[in-house]
C-alpha cells in the first residue's frame, strides 16, 4: 500500500475512497446501498465515528470521516467487513440476477489475497488523505457532492439521495444525520 495513503493519525479527519473489486456496479441496487447507510449510522452511534460527508456511487464510496476514540482504522476495517458480509449474503440468498457473475468475480479477487476466504468485496486500499486545512475539507466535500452530478445522475447535488449534500442544504430527504463541517 502506498505510504502516502495510509491513516497515520487515528484521530485526524480523512477523505477516503472505498472501491468495490473490479469496479463492480454493486450499488446500483438500493438494498446494497442501504446496507452501507445502516453501517454508517451504526458506527456513528456505537463506534464514535464522525461522518462529515459521503456519497455512494455505483462501484465506490467517498467519505469524510473522523474518529472520536482515535480508532479510525479499526472502525473502517469493521465497517468494510460487515458491509461486505451483508452484501455478499444478500447476493447469495436474494433475487440478484447477476449472482453467478458477481460471485465469480469476487471469488477470483479473493484468490489473489491470502487474507480472504471465499470472496473479496472491497479492495484493500482506502485511499486515505488526511484533511489538514479548511480548504482541503471544502474541496473534498465539494468533490463528494459533485460526483453524482458529474456522472449525470442528477442536476443538483442535493437531489441525490445517497449523499450528504442534502444535509448541507437542510433538505428533508436525508437518509442519516451527519456531523456538519462548519
Amino acid at each position: 500500500m502506498p505510504e502516502a495513503y495510509q491513516i497515520k493519525d487515528q484521530s485526524a479527519m480523512y477523505f477516503l475512497t472505498f472501491q468495490v473489486v473490479f469496479w463492480l456496479d454493486i450499488f446500483t441496487r438500493r438494498d446494497y446501498r442501504d446496507v452501507f447507510i445502516d453501517s454508517l449510522v451504526f458506527c456513528r452511534k456505537n463506534k464514535q465515528l464522525e461522518v462529515y460527508g459521503y456519497v455512494i456511487m455505483s462501484n465506490h464510496v467517498h467519505l469524510i470521516l473522523q474518529s472520536k476514540n482515535a480508532k479510525l482504522s479499526d472502525t473502517i476495517r469493521d465497517m468494510k467487513k460487515y458491509t461486505a458480509t451483508q452484501i455478499i449474503d444478500r447476493i447469495e440468498n436474494g433475487n440478484e440476477s447477476r449472482k453467478k457473475w458477481l460471485l465469480s468475480e469476487m471469488a477470483f479477487a479473493a484468490r489473489k489475497h491470502k487474507r480472504n476466504s471465499n470472496y473479496q468485496f472491497w479492495t484493500h486500499e482506502n485511499h486515505a488523505v488526511e484533511l489538514t486545512s479548511s480548504k482541503m475539507m471544502e474541496q473534498r466535500l465539494n468533490y463528494i457532492h459533485q460526483n453524482p452530478v458529474k456522472a449525470g445522475i442528477v442536476v443538483n447535488p442535493e437531489d441525490y439521495l445517497y449523499s450528504s449534500a442534502g444535509n448541507y442544504c437542510e433538505s428533508v430527504n436525508c437518509l442519516m444525520e451527519i456531523d456538519l463541517i462548519e
